[in-house]
Order: structure tokens, then sequence, then C-alpha cells
């Protein structure tokens, strides 16, 4: 089949000759002249949010997912705090890790099969009860192993991003440049919440006690998650047990799904190391506590540049897009382990920090939106959270292989370690070639995918 062509998006959830939605409809039908109409047309973001139901639902997602990036920084407080060992409260944590990267697409499917607020509610019940049940087992003295047990259970949570994805994926059908651009606002969003989640987890365990993060976050949780689930009107339909040729289309199973996992692993690879490197970087210069204002400027700059590159009309193939992002990524890496080397300042390393930042949003944005053409109709939120699998499972690999570093050759070197993550990402987009060529994918009205 020909290409599609290079100023036109090659992004979308709607098969050829499929209805668009009436939210779609409305963001591309013709506006009258008026000064705020003539706004919108201008500013992607406000065109975005005029669709009906975004705003409600997308305040109580960011509700929802400020704790993702709270629970762990509040666990490890209270856990070291407590029993005074940080290889307890790393090793607590790791286990949570690891029964999310087993349990969250098992939820996500159930998501999609019977719907957002069916699932998610009660999931995010049966998490929450897991970090109160942690906290009070920290709280009492109670053996080791329950906090293992009880941070695991955390592992139901549901993916709280990929069900706010998978709605702009249903609102805006057959308009792939404000799915791009709901994309990246998503990309944002998650970099602001695990920018101000670990800030805001710090404070309340400094400044009143050490359960007081993982109270809050738990309560912001549920709270945010039955504020979402009550926007009905924006769900996705749910699509029921399927039948044997679904089984067997999962998003696993997709055709170049499994290599764009590994992509996502190596990308994962990077965020786990540059926050352990960055951390001891910081403690050997006698400025630990400086290490999350100087992660949040990595943070600040990925969710700038994700808002910037949603206000741009995506052009040429999303492939395409996809390897100037990785080259770019794995470049711009290459600035923290030169201010470290070079210089051995903290400014400096906050600074190339802030600029390596501003290749991951755009990686991760083009990474997403492959996901959503490469995954099977219905199964949106599965096809997420195995992303989302990926990246965790990178995290962990990266922070395990960046803390051996930093132990034997120092936090300066452990720099390279995330550079070296970058490069596989790149690599490995290079061999795996275009995952939606020859594959069966979602296509706008009107355009061919790329052969």
């Amino acid at each position: 089949m020909p290409q599609a062509p290079s100023d036109s998006p090659d992004i979308s959830t709607t098969a050829p000759g499929s209805p668009a939605s009436p939210a779609a409809e409305a963001l591309t039908s013709p506006s009258p002249g008026t000064s705020e109409d003539r706004g919108r047309r201008r500013n992607p973001y406000a065109r975005l949010f005029a669709a009906p139901g975004a705003t409600a639902f997308t305040a109580g997602n960011l509700i929802a997912r400020l704790p993702m990036g709270m629970f762990s920084v509040s666990a490890v407080t209270m856990i070291a705090g407590s029993r005074g060992s940080y290889a307890l409260a790393g090793a607590v944590t790791a286990t949570g890790l690891a029964a999310t990267a087993v349990v969250a697409p098992w939820t996500a499917r159930l998501v999609d099969r019977h719907g957002q607020a069916r699932v998610a509610v009660p999931a995010t019940a049966f998490a929450v009860l897991g970090s109160l049940c942690l906290l009070l087992c920290v709280r009492y003295g109670a053996p080791d192993w329950t906090l293992f047990a009880s941070y695991a259970a955390t592992a139901t949570v549901p993916n709280t991003g990929g069900m706010s994805r998978a709605r702009w994926a249903h609102l805006l059908k057959g308009d792939a440049r404000a799915l791009h651009t709901a994309n990246s606002f998503e990309q944002a969003a998650d970099e602001l919440c695990f920018m101000l989640g670990p800030v805001l987890a710090a404070f309340l365990c400094g400044a009143f006690f050490p359960e007081a993060g993982t109270l809050v976050a738990a309560a912001l949780l549920l709270t945010g998650v039955l504020l979402f689930a009550a926007q009905r009107a924006t769900e996705p339909p749910p699509h029921g047990r399927p039948d044997a040729a679904a089984r067997a289309a999962s998003p696993l199973r997709a055709r170049g799904m499994p290599a764009l996992l590994v992509v996502f692993l190596a990308t994962g690879a990077v965020f786990g190391a540059m926050e352990v490197v960055t951390i001891a970087y910081a403690d050997e210069r006698g400025h630990k506590a400086a290490a999350g204002a100087v992660l949040a400027l990595q943070a600040a700059g990925s969710c700038a540049a994700g808002l910037v590159f949603g206000a741009v009309r995506p052009r040429g193939p999303l492939h395409r897009r996809r390897l100037l992002c990785a080259a770019a990524m794995a470049a711009l890496m290459g600035l923290p382990l030169l201010a470290a080397t070079a210089t051995g300042s903290l400014v400096v390393l906050a600074g190339a920090l802030l600029c390596a930042g501003m290749a991951t949003a755009p990686t991760m944005v083009t990474g997403m939106t492959l996901v959503q053409r490469l995954t099977p109709e219905g199964r949106t939120n599965e096809g997420m959270t195995l992303a989302v699998t990926g990246l965790l499972g990178g995290i962990a690999c990266g922070a395990a292989a960046s803390g051996w570093t930093v132990e034997h050759l120092g936090a300066t070197t452990g720099y390279a370690v995330p550079v070296a993550a970058a490069g596989c990402a790149l690599l490995l987009t290079l061999l795996g070639g275009d995952p939606a060529k020859g594959a069966a994918t979602k296509e706008t009205p009107g355009e061919q995918a790329p052969s």
C-alpha cells in the first residue's frame, strides 16, 4: 500500500469508513468567527478540552495519578525510619514493582472487558487497603514478611494514565491530530505528577509524621478514581468476554508489539538509572537533599517538551518521528555525563538534566501512539499497560545497573548507564524497523497505513 502523505497525520483509532465520534466532529467542524473560536483553532489544547466531558475526566484522573509518584518515596521513608534499614525498604518496594508488572496487564484486560468504572473502583479500593495495611504493619512493628505482602497487594491499582489515554482514543476517533495532542498532554501530565509526587511525599513525611505520605496518597488515589469513574459519558464501552479469535489477537501477539516493548524496556532503564545516579552524585557532594529538586528539573524539561510537541502538527511517518526522537534522547543523555565529568558542579548538572529531559516526552509520545496503532480494537488499555509494564521493568534494571556502577566505579561514571540505555533504545528502534509496516493497524478515514 502507498505511504501516507508526509504532511498528513498517520495515527488514529478508527478503521477506514468508520464514522468519527461526535467529539471529533465537533473538533474538526468549521467554527464561527468569534475571537474564542479563533483562539481555539490556534491553540490545540483549547480545541482538545472543548470536547464534551474532557475536562471533567481529566481532573479526576490527575488527582488519581499524582499519588503514583508518592507511594514508593513514602514507603521507603516510612520503612527506613521505623526499621532502620534502607535495604529492607528497597526490597519491599521492589517486590511491589514486580507484583505490579505481573498483575497490571491482567487488571487492564478486565478493564477493557468489563468497563473502567466497574473494574477500576474495586481494584483501587483493594490497593488502598494494601497501603493502609502496610502503614499499620510498620506502625505497630509487624514481622517483615507482612510488609512485603501488604505492598504486593497494592499491585491491583489500575493504570490511570492508560485509562485516560483510552478515553481520548474513544473520544477523538477520526481526528489523528487531536489524538497526537492528547497523547502529548498525557505524557506531560505523567511528568508533572512524577515531579510533584515525590516532593509532596517527602514534605508530608518530614513535616508531619512518617506515615503521612502514604495516608494522603491513598486518599488522593481513591478520591481521584471515584471522580474519574463517575464520568460515564466519556467512558469507552466494554467489549465483553472475547471469543477465541479475539483471545488470539492479544496485544502481546500483535505484529511488532514485542519488539516495541523491548524498546520501552530500554527507555525505562534510562529513567531508573538517572534517578539512582543523580541521588548518589548529589550525596557525594554533600547535597543529598537537593537531589529531588535536580531530578524535578529533568521532569520539568520533559513536561515542557511534551506540551510543545503536542502543539506541533505531526508530519511524516510515525516511525520516522520515533527514530528522530530516539536519536535526540540518545544524544541529549550525554549532557549529564559531560557536565558531571567536566565540571563536577551540581548546578551545571541540573541544567544538563533540564536539557536531557526535553527528549524523553516526545520519545514516549511517539512510542505510546504506536502502541495505540498496533493494539487490536477493544484492547487499548491492556496494550498501553503492557508498555507501562515494560517501562517498570526497565526502571528496575536501570536502577540495579546504575547502583552497581555507582558502588564500584563512582557516581560520575554512573552517568554512563543512562547513556548506554538510551543508545540501546535507539539501536533497538533502528533494528526493529517500522512495527506498523505490513501489520493490521488502525487507520484514519481515507488514509492507508504505511507499507
